[in-house]
């Protein structure tokens, strides 16, 4: 599965069977996760068989979660866009695993029982639940592509390659709340407001980056 067809695959998945995940997929899992927390200097964490933190009235929504990553890192203006950016590439791979994921609002989940290890200084930025899905999930609508960016001049290819991955990305609420512009030649993303804006414009510039072809632009 190459990244775009991962892009175009994954989709929200709230409900879990209770089947392992074999090691050497968590092998992997485990690699990712130091080469992006090494990347973006964070501290996500994986934590297995842990039911409790999915467990509470808000997060009612979730079935069967019992596998999850903890968004983790020390607190800056910049975490939750670093958090956002390095976390969906994670949630691609995983999917290129065969494995489903959700991302969930740090609201969402139990913090006090969650088997994450938060150092002085860190916080838990949101969750990402992680295992194998009762289903695949369900694409989310889109907003028109016109409403969510704007260029200086006639839209290049690599450009549209690219909103059209920024447009597959996950937002809190399926909001989109977010504006891609090309300026003087440089990229720009920005966010629009909203719930949990800066993790989801993290989320967006990973889609867009990897649509549009690392080396094909430079961000402003």
């Amino acid at each position: 599965m190459d990244i775009m067809q991962a892009m175009e695959e994954r989709h929200s998945v709230r409900s879990y069977r209770d089947d392992p995940i074999p090691e050497d997929i968590l092998e992997e899992l485990r690699s990712a996760i130091a080469e992006r927390n090494e990347a973006g200097g964070l501290n996500i964490q994986l934590v297995l068989g842990e039911p409790e933190a999915f467990s509470g009235i808000l997060a009612r929504g979730f079935k069967g979660v019992r596998n999850y990553l903890a968004l983790v890192g020390g607190k800056a203006e910049d975490l939750d866009e670093r958090v956002g950016y390095h976390g969906q590439h994670l949630a691609l791979m995983a999917q290129q695993l065969g494995l489903n994921t959700c991302w969930a609002a740090g609201a969402t989940c139990r913090r006090s029982r969650c088997g994450a290890e938060v150092g002085e200084g860190e916080k838990i930025v949101c969750f990402m639940a992680l295992g194998y899905g009762v289903d695949g999930g369900r694409p989310h609508r889109n907003k028109p592509l016109e409403s969510l960016c704007r260029t200086d001049t006639e839209m290049p290819e690599w450009f549209l390659n690219g909103m059209r991955a920024a447009m597959l990305a996950p937002t809190a609420r399926n909001q989109q709340k977010f504006m891609i512009a090309l300026e003087d030649g440089k990229v720009r993303a920005e966010s629009t407001g909203g719930f949990y804006s800066h993790v989801d414009l993290g989320i967006v510039r990973c889609h867009f980056e990897l649509g549009a072809g690392v080396g094909s632009f430079e961000w402003a």
